[in-house]
This record gives structure tokens, C-alpha cells and sequence, in this order.
């Protein structure tokens, strides 16, 4: 990819000085015409990606960028603008001024540990904003991690691993999973399900390289590095920095389980084990909107950030009952037009009046909670869609019985809003349940969603440490596959490329 200073990027997005590249694309200072102000540009290149694929990469860009737009923390670098030109994807940021993380600990060497608690006590407030949307980070690390001159720290490149790391090595010519190995926790690398458990061993990483000057893990080659997470004990910071507090150390140490259901419950959790090593302030005593807090409890998390739907927003109710049928047609053009968010909103509106003037259990009814349910998939609102996939599981298996393919298939998709929101040993019983139901060809008749909840079984099975289990059932499946399907099927590629790497570490 050749970029030059001055070129205009959409029209608007003037280039100016390269101050970052890397083997996925380059990071460019830019001034937005329109608005005339500086930014940040980051160019990244599907070119790295194989034929066919580079279309899906480009497609979940997009999707990923307009997602990661919607979490709001002063935490996060502001997302301005994402598509693609020609080529090439484009990411249009917050220009932020500061120093990245890798270079700051570089100047102030040893880091002092308060400095350390303060980094990792504001990454936490962050994380837990994005893993309440949810939304994975999976691949935090020092120079995804900016520190202002005011001493707050922002987090960037949120959503761009996600989609880089689609499937672990769907999206790679090598297998090799995308990310940085040092920081990457022993289940993605593994192509394991990730969950908030996955940037909570990266933040033990960034926290054990604050306090030490180096990562715990190291190594001449990636399956090398990889091999030392998966198997060696990390060193206590105090056997290196012996001023460090015990209870600092001992929560590196959670952190850097190997087994994410040994790490802390979430980056809530995280905190509150820090804050007792925080400069000394106060609980706020008012609620949500008291003034006093930001000073009180400086860059704290919300207590529950939750989005379930009571949390949602709610529209005020209007005098005049919307009208159905014209609401209906402007979901379809919004959803035409690719403004999911907003035709959520509207569907999310619509529901109470058409069930009063059509019936709980109308056709009618029924079809818009179904588009309801899956908007807020696509949207990425998976806390919002479970419950709606549950209930509409419920009552299908109800009239149709529970071998039903639609109730099955709403199951499958709430098995999948459990495993987005990391809760994988939830998400692998209900795929397990399903499974004999997807083996019987006479009652689901799909062998291809029989094969991904397979997949799925077996990369949950990595998410939980499992990796025996992990292995005997994605050999078997790959058996299967290339039996009915060829080896060159796609996901026969993908499972063997995922055995190959796991066999090199367990050998």
C-alpha cells in the first residue's frame, strides 16, 4: 500500500505525517477539511487477506466501526468516521495528545507501581463499558494505549482486532491467530471462544509489564510464547520489584490464570481489588448524576453497565398510537439504507401498540419480535437480544414441540448472544443440548449448522481450558467434514489449521 503525504482520503481527509505503520496498515495525522480540524487516519489492508474473504473483512469493518461508535467513555478514542475507498479501509479518530503506553513506561523507568494501579484502574473503567455493549477488545496492550497530558488514559483500536481475528484463522494466510502473542490469553491464541475473561489476562499482562519492565512471557517465536502461557507459571512481580504491595502482586497473578474462570469475575471486579491502592478519596452518596463523583471516585466504572433492556432508554410516550403498517416500511428502508441502530429504536417502539391492536400472539406480532430479535443481533445489542430469542424459543417449542427447527434455531441464536457476552460454560450447555437435536437429520435437516455448533462446542472447550475435550471433538468433526465435504471445504481448512496449532503446543 502506497500513501502519500497530501492525499485526500473520501474527499475530506487530508494526510499529513505517517506515526505508525505495521504489518496490517499505517496510522496517519490528518486534517479533516470539512470541519478543519486534525485527526488520526488508520489505512488498513484486506490485501493481506485472502480472495474471497477480503469482501467479509470489509463487511464486518464497517459493521465493527459503526458497533464500537455507540460505546460512550471518556476513556475511548472517539470514532469519527470508518468505510472503505478503492482498496483500502479507512478509520477516522480522535487525534489524541499524549504518548502511547509502550513509550511512556520507556521514559519512566522502573514505572512506579502507584503510576501502575492508576493505569490499570482506568483501563478497567473502560473495559467495563465496552464489555457491557459487549463488545471484546483482544488485543489491549501498550501501544494501543494512550496517556494525555493530563494523565487520563484512552484506549484505540477498539473493534479492529475483532475483525482481524474473525474465526482466529479463517481470515490469515498463515493460521497463525492475529494479535500480539506476548499479550494474547492462552484461549484466543488457541482459537478459543473469547469473552471479557480474554482482555482481563491482557490487562495482567500490561500490568505485570508496568511493574517488572517486561512481559512474563517471552520468546525467539510465537508458538514459543504461546507455549510458555499455556504451560509456565508467571514469576510474582516482587521477586523483581519487592516494594511492590502483596495484594498488587497477587492480583497480577488472577489475572494471568491460565484457566479464565480462575481470573477475576470482570474488569468491575478488577477495580474494586484495586481501588484500596488508589490515593485515598470517598463513596459518592447521591446517584447516577451526582456532581461530586468524578472527584470523589476519579475514572470509577459505573456500578452496573449493563444494558438490559430496562436500562434502554425508553421513548416517551406520545399522545397519538404510531401508526404499524407505516413504522413496518420505514424499518425495511432503514434496514435497506444499513441504519440498523435506528430501526431497532423504531421496532423497539412499535411492539407495544401492535400487540394492542393486533394481539400478543398475532402473525403480526410474532413476525416483528422476530425482526426485533435479530436487528438487535446485527446491532450487536446481545444482552437486549437473549431474551427475546428465549421467549420466542419458549413459545414456538410450545405449538410445535421442542424438535421444532425454528425453536431450535432460536436457541442456536441465543446460544450465540451467550457465548458474544462471555459467559461460555452457559454457552456450551445450551449448544450441547441442541446438538443431538442437529444430529438427527430427520428433525433439523442441517447438517452445516450441526457442523458449526461442533465448531463452537470445541472452541468453548478452549475458552475453558479444556483442551483434550477441545481436541477429540474437533478431529472428529474434521473427520466428518472432509468425509461429506472434501478437505478443501472451507471449514475443514480452518479446523485443521486449528489442530495443527494445537498439536504443536501440546507436543
Amino acid at each position: 500500500m502506497t500513501v502519500a503525504s497530501g492525499r485526500v482520503i473520501t474527499g475530506r481527509y487530508e494526510l499529513s505525517t505517517l506515526i505508525g505503520q505495521g504489518g496490517m496498515g499505517q496510522v496517519w495525522t490528518a486534517y479533516d477539511q470539512r470541519l478543519d480540524r486534525r485527526v488520526a487516519v488508520k489505512l488498513l489492508r484486506p490485501d493481506k487477506v485472502a480472495g474471497q474473504e477480503a469482501d467479509e473483512l470489509r463487511r464486518r469493518f464497517v459493521r465493527e466501526c459503526r458497533v464500537t461508535a455507540q460505546v460512550d467513555h471518556p476513556g475511548l478514542v472517539t470514532v469519527h468516521d470508518a468505510g472503505t475507498e478503492g482498496e483500502e479501509l479507512f478509520l477516522v479518530m480522535q487525534y489524541v495528545d499524549g504518548a502511547d503506553l509502550s513509550g511512556h513506561l520507556a521514559e519512566h523507568t522502573p514505572y512506579p507501581w502507584q503510576w501502575a494501579v492508576a493505569v490499570a484502574a482506568q483501563l478497567c473503567a473502560v473495559l467495563s463499558a465496552v464489555h457491557a455493549v459487549p463488545i471484546v477488545h483482544r488485543d489491549l496492550k501498550p501501544r494501543n494505549v494512550m496517556v494525555k497530558q493530563d494523565g487520563t488514559v484512552t484506549v484505540l483500536d477498539l473493534g479492529v482486532a475483532s475483525v482481524m481475528d474473525t474465526d482466529t484463522t479463517r481470515l490469515t494466510h498463515t493460521g497463525s491467530p492475529v494479535g500480539s502473542p506476548a499479550y494474547m490469553a492462552p484461549e484466543q491464541a488457541m482459537g478459543g471462544a473469547v469473552g471479557p475473561y480474554t482482555d482481563l489476562y491482557a490487562l495482567g499482562v500490561l500490568l505485570h509489564e508496568l511493574l517488572s519492565g517486561d512481559v512474563p512471557f517471552s520468546g525467539s517465536t510465537a508458538l514459543g510464547v504461546l507455549h510458555r502461557h499455556l504451560y509456565e507459571p508467571p514469576v510474582p512481580v516482587r521477586q523483581l520489584r519487592p516494594e511492590v504491595p502483596e495484594p498488587l502482586e497477587a492480583l497480577v497473578l488472577r489475572l494471568l490464570s491460565k484457566d479464565p474462570q480462575h481470573r477475576p469475575a470482570s474488569a468491575q471486579d478488577t477495580y474494586e481489588q484495586l481501588l484500596p491502592m488508589l490515593p485515598a478519596r470517598g463513596i459518592p452518596s447521591g446517584g447516577p448524576l451526582d456532581p461530586a463523583r468524578p472527584f470523589l471516585r476519579p475514572h470509577a466504572p459505573w456500578p452496573d453497565r449493563a444494558r438490559t433492556p430496562a436500562a434502554q432508554p425508553q421513548a416517551t410516550p406520545a399522545v397519538e398510537k404510531p401508526d404499524v403498517a407505516r413504522a413496518v416500511d420505514e424499518v425495511k428502508q432503514l434496514l435497506g439504507e444499513g441504519r440498523i441502530t435506528q430501526a431497532v429504536d423504531i421496532l423497539g417502539s412499535i411492539l407495544p401498540a401492535a400487540a394492542e391492536q393486533h394481539g400478543e400472539h398475532s402473525p403480526v406480532v410474532r413476525t416483528l419480535r422476530k425482526q426485533y430479535a435479530a436487528t438487535l443481533m446485527d446491532d450487536g445489542q446481545f444482552r437486549r437480544a437473549l431474551p427475546e430469542l428465549r421467549r420466542l424459543a419458549d413459545e414456538r417449542a410450545k405449538e410445535a414441540g421442542q424438535a421444532d427447527p425454528q425453536s431450535l434455531r432460536f436457541r442456536y441464536e441465543a446460544a450465540q448472544c451467550l457465548e458474544q457476552l462471555g459467559e461460555p460454560a452457559a454457552a456450551l450447555a445450551e449448544y450441547r443440548s441442541l446438538l443431538p437435536y442437529y444430529e438427527n437429520q430427520y428433525v433439523a435437516g442441517d447438517p452445516e449448522l450441526s457442523y458449526d455448533v461442533r465448531r463452537r462446542i470445541g472452541h468453548l472447550l478452549l475458552a475453558l481450558g479444556d483442551r483434550g475435550a477441545a481436541h477429540e471433538t474437533l478431529a472428529r468433526l474434521l473427520l466428518d467434514v472432509e468425509r461429506l465435504q472434501g478437505p478443501a471445504q472451507p471449514m475443514a481448512v480452518e479446523i485443521r489449521r486449528t489442530l495443527q496449532w494445537l498439536g504443536q503446543v501440546r507436543g
